[in-house]
Parts: structure tokens; C-alpha cells; sequence
């Protein structure tokens, strides 16, 4: 084994111990422009160091965006500002620059089904992860699942306190499946909890004077929306569905 080969084999090595995945796939390539440039010993190591930092920041964003469970991919810039309701168009600007994390608020979006509440919710999740907040989605009817398994399996302290270190919880479907008086006990505690510590975003069917509906407790709904309606952002998502919309423009496209 000649000295070249030789040298090779340790990069790979070393490269592969220090889970440099991107020195290990192109360090040939930047030897190679290295030597065809002539460029300086310092600038060769910092470019070496700035691609593996950015391949490092991209698979952390990506684990996050992952770990996040969203059930699928939506973007704010896929959103077609003209469907959504006019209250919705309003507030985006607002809600889009992130202060209510900052601010510790919450957000509210109340309307009728396909109007593009869950479009947005997760829109400003993702956004809210590439500027470095941790986030989670999930629905209500599997958050209640998931609380009394805990409570069940007496780990519901250990669920509450991983609950409350998210920079924003996304909390789908709210109205769609009522709770018995577990249920609605567990999800008001756990969503209190986070009142003026953590932002919550709540993607509802129901207006605040029909939750007593899924939480067959007038005291316990009114406590409820209360808690979360403090400093929060309300936006109304009543009007024609986003979806029906989008599948019309479809349908046109393949006249």
C-alpha cells in the first residue's frame, strides 16, 4: 500500500469514527479543488468545517421536522392566501413572524371543516423549527388516548413534564370526538399547565359556546376556555372550504 492509499484509508477511518458523514463521501473531491486552486491550509479546513456543520444543522432540522409527527408536509408559502377565510388572511401576517412562541401565546383557529386550519397550524409548526423552536403535532382524540395509557401505566408525570418542554404544541381536531370526565380532566390539566409558560395552537370545529359539547362539564369547558383563550390569538376560519377550492383549480387544470 503505497502513502497516498494509505493516508486515504485513515480519512475514511477517522471521518467515519467522527461521524464526519460528508468528509467521508467527498473528502477526494476537496483534496482535489484544494490542490487545483491552491488554496491555503486555513481555508481548506474552514470550508471542510462549514459543509459538515451545515450537513450537521440540516439532519438536525430534519430530525426535528420528524420527531414533530406532523401527518404530513405543509408550508406557509403553499398556502393560497385568496381561499382562506378573511379573518385568517388578516392574522397570518401577524401569527407568521412567530411572536406569539416568543410571547408565550397561543393560538386559536375555529371554523368549519376544510377551511385550511390544519394547513396553517402546521405551516407555522414547521416554520417555528427552522428557526430552532421544538415543536410537536398531534390531535386531541390521540392526546387523551395517550394520557390515560400514561396515567394507566403511572408515567403520566414522566408524559406531562416531556409534554412541557416543547416551545409549541399543535393540538389537532378538537371537537370532534367528546370525552368522558377522565378524559376531559387529563386534557385540561395538561394544556393549563402550559397557560403563559408555552404557546399551544388549537385547530377546532366547534365555537367556545359549544365545547361544553365534548367536555360535558359546563364549569370544566368554561375553565377550559378561558385558561386558553388568555392573550391568545382567535382567528375565525369560518367560510368556503380551502379544499374544495383547490379541487376545483384541479379539475380546471385538466380541462
Amino acid at each position: 500500500m503505497n502513502k497516498i492509499n494509505k493516508i486515504y484509508e485513515e480519512i475514511e477511518l477517522y471521518s467515519k469514527e467522527l461521524k464526519l458523514s460528508r468528509l467521508r463521501s467527498h473528502y477526494k473531491e476537496y483534496i482535489t479543488e484544494a490542490n487545483t486552486t491552491e488554496i491555503s491550509y486555513d481555508k481548506f479546513l474552514h470550508e471542510i468545517l462549514k459543509k459538515e456543520y451545515e450537513r450537521l444543522i440540516d439532519s438536525r432540522l430534519k430530525s426535528r421536522i420528524r420527531l414533530a409527527n406532523f401527518p404530513q408536509k405543509k408550508y406557509l408559502e403553499d398556502l393560497k392566501i385568496e381561499y382562506l377565510p378573511q379573518d385568517a388572511r388578516k392574522k397570518l401576517k401577524i401569527l407568521k413572524t412567530l411572536d406569539f412562541i416568543r410571547n408565550n401565546q397561543n393560538v386559536i383557529l375555529s371554523g368549519n371543516p376544510g377551511t385550511g386550519k390544519t394547513h396553517i397550524a402546521i405551516g407555522l409548526g414547521t416554520k417555528a423549527i427552522l428557526e430552532g423552536y421544538k415543536v410537536l403535532f398531534t390531535t386531541v382524540p390521540l392526546l387523551i388516548t395517550q394520557l390515560k395509557e400514561s396515567r394507566s401505566n403511572k408515567t403520566l408525570r414522566s408524559f406531562q413534564n416531556k409534554f412541557g418542554k416543547y416551545d409549541l404544541v399543535i393540538c389537532d381536531e378538537l371537537g370532534y370526538i367528546s370525552f368522558d370526565k377522565e378524559g376531559s380532566e387529563l386534557l385540561f390539566t395538561l394544556l393549563s399547565s402550559r397557560a403563559v409558560r408555552k404557546s399551544t395552537i388549537i385547530t377546532t370545529n366547534l365555537s367556545f359556546d359549544r365545547w361544553e359539547e365534548i367536555f360535558n362539564d359546563p364549569v370544566l369547558s368554561a375553565a377550559m376556555v378561558d385558561r386558553l383563550t388568555h392573550r391568545a390569538y382567535l382567528v375565525n376560519m369560518n367560510g368556503n372550504s380551502y379544499r374544495l377550492k383547490e379541487t376545483e383549480e384541479f379539475i380546471k387544470s385538466l380541462e
